[in-house]
């Protein structure tokens, strides 16, 4: 038997012993890394198999066509910016209920989605390019690292009502105009028209827009 017979043999046994959903989840992480430097136009399916090893025809074992791993990918985006906002959150000291608290664990929501969106821009274009095939709500009940960003943004907004910032009355809807200034910004200093400014005034419109949504809660 010649070396390269030898070296043929393992691949195809480490191929037939690959856990049940090893090849879907290398499929969606290569597709991660095909948004992440190209955007959404980039995750291919027969890109995503060579990266992964696999035959072509592999892939529709788990994905109908392309749009499904896209969707899955998007999916996957979408969790990368639900841990930056996590992260965030976690970073601000002060109890659940202190007023003070809440409001910069908002800021802390708000600049995750910025940061995500500045430093990777091809994921942001991506995790919202199928929004026809994935849901951007929770999950029932979601938490922790469940959660999705838009239930990271909801359960800021609940914190500020049991902390007496926000209004009950208010609170019913307010999470989509909040979402949708600072996602227009970050659209606006990414592909938009003011993708050219400087760092500082990049940080000085954040430092305007969470203002203006902070004093849009009283």
């Amino acid at each position: 038997m010649t070396a390269d017979g030898s070296a043929a043999e393992v691949h195809e046994a480490g191929r037939r012993r690959r856990p049940r959903g090893a090849v879907r989840d290398g499929l969606v992480a290569a597709g991660l890394e095909l948004a992440r430097t190209g955007g959404p136009d980039a995750v291919v399916l027969r890109e995503a198999t060579r990266m992964v090893g696999v035959v072509p025809n592999a892939a529709y074992r788990h994905f109908a066509d392309r749009d499904e791993l896209l969707a899955a990918v998007c999916a996957a985006a979408m969790g990368e910016l639900a841990a930056r906002m996590a992260a965030g959150i976690a970073r601000v000291p002060g109890a659940y209920g202190d007023a003070a608290a809440a409001r910069l664990r908002l800021g802390a929501v708000g600049a995750a989605y910025l940061e995500f969106a500045h430093e990777e821009p091809g994921l942001f274009a991506t995790a919202f390019a199928v929004p026809q095939q994935h849901n951007y709500d929770d999950p029932a009940g979601g938490t922790g690292p469940e959660r999705t960003p838009l239930g990271h943004l909801r359960a800021v907004l609940d914190e500020l009502v049991d902390a007496g910032v926000l209004g009950r009355r208010r609170r019913e809807g307010i999470e989509y105009p909040i979402w949708s200034a600072v996602h227009g910004l970050a659209v606006l200093t990414g592909p938009g028209p003011l993708r050219e400014v400087p760092e500082a005034t990049r940080r000085r419109l954040a430092e305007l827009t969470f203002t203006f949504i902070e004093q849009g809660l009283a």
